[in-house]
C-alpha cells in the first residue's frame, strides 16, 4: 500500500473518533453529573529507513497519527438549584455509589426519585448506596418533602436517620456510558458536601465543543485533500505507464 495513502487516512480515521467524541459531549451538554471527553492523538512509531547499500540511516518516515485514549476531565460542574429535595450535588472530589446489575459503580449524577419500595434511585434506575453498602429507604416518607438530606450525606425522615449516603472517593476513575463511573473506591474526600436541592450541570462547554468539533473537521477535510490528491498522482503515473507499454 502507497505509505502516504495509509498516513492520510489514518489521519482521517482518527478525527472521525475525535468527531464522535465531541458529539457525544455536545449531546450530554444538559445531562447533570457528565464529565466532559478529551481525545488524545498520537503518532504511530516511525520507520527508520536506511540506505539498502550501505546500510546508514537515511532518516524517518511517519507511519500517522491514531487516538491513543480518551482522557475524562473530572472538574467540578457547575452548581444549579432546583428546589427539588431529591436532588443532590456534590461539591467536592466524590462519587455517590450505585448499585447496578453490573455491581457497584459510581455517578456524580444526583437527580434521585423513590421507587415503589421507597427506596433512593437515580432516574436511570440505579439503586443509591448507603455507607453500609445498602440501598438506602425512606421509611415512612409520603411525599419527597418529607426527606431531608444533610451536607454530610445523612438522610433523614421526619428528624429519623434512615442512612447515609456513601460518597467516596476514586482512584483510576474510568468512565463507563455517560454517567457512570468504575475504579477503586476509597474514603470519602475531605471537604466534599451535599447540596440538597441542587444538581451539578454537564462539564460540557458548548461553545468550546463547537470550536473543537470544526477544528476537527477541517483536519479530516485537510487529509481527504491529501488521499485524493495521491490518488490522482497514481492514477495518472498508471496511465503514462499503460500509454508508454502500448506504445
Amino acid at each position: 500500500m502507497e505509505r502516504g495513502l495509509y498516513i492520510a487516512a489514518s489521519g482521517m480515521l482518527a478525527e472521525q473518533v475525535r468527531q464522535d467524541q465531541i458529539a457525544n459531549d455536545l449531546a450530554n451538554a444538559s445531562t447533570p453529573g457528565y464529565k466532559a471527553d478529551r481525545s488524545a492523538q498520537a503518532s504511530f512509531a516511525d520507520l527508520l529507513l536506511q540506505n539498502s547499500q550501505t546500510g546508514q540511516s537515511v532518516g524517518s518516515l511517519s507511519m500517522g497519527a491514531h487516538v491513543a485514549r480518551i482522557v475524562t476531565s473530572l472538574e467540578q460542574g457547575p452548581l444549579q438549584q432546583t428546589g427539588d429535595p431529591l436532588d443532590i450535588a456534590l461539591q467536592g472530589d466524590g462519587f455517590l455509589a450505585v448499585q447496578t446489575g453490573a455491581g457497584t459503580r459510581y455517578t456524580r449524577d444526583g437527580q434521585l426519585s423513590l421507587d415503589s419500595q421507597g427506596r433512593l434511585m437515580t432516574v436511570t434506575g440505579y439503586l443509591v448506596l448507603g455507607t453500609n453498602g445498602q440501598p438506602i429507604t425512606a421509611t415512612g416518607a409520603r411525599t419527597p418533602d418529607d426527606i431531608s438530606i444533610s451536607q454530610g450525606g445523612d438522610v433523614t425522615v421526619g428528624g429519623r436517620n434512615v442512612g447515609t449516603l456513601a460518597v467516596v472517593s476514586l482512584t483510576g476513575a474510568t468512565k463507563e456510558g455517560d454517567t457512570l463511573f468504575t475504579g477503586a473506591a476509597g474514603p470519602r474526600p475531605s471537604g466534599t458536601t451535599v447540596a440538597q436541592g441542587y444538581l451539578e450541570g454537564s462539564g460540557v462547554e458548548p461553545a468550546r465543543a463547537m470550536v473543537d468539533m470544526i477544528v476537527s473537521l477541517r483536519a479530516y477535510e485537510s487529509s481527504q485533500r491529501v488521499l485524493h490528491a495521491i490518488d490522482d498522482t497514481l492514477g495518472r503515473a498508471t496511465t503514462s505507464v499503460g500509454s508508454a507499454t502500448g506504445a
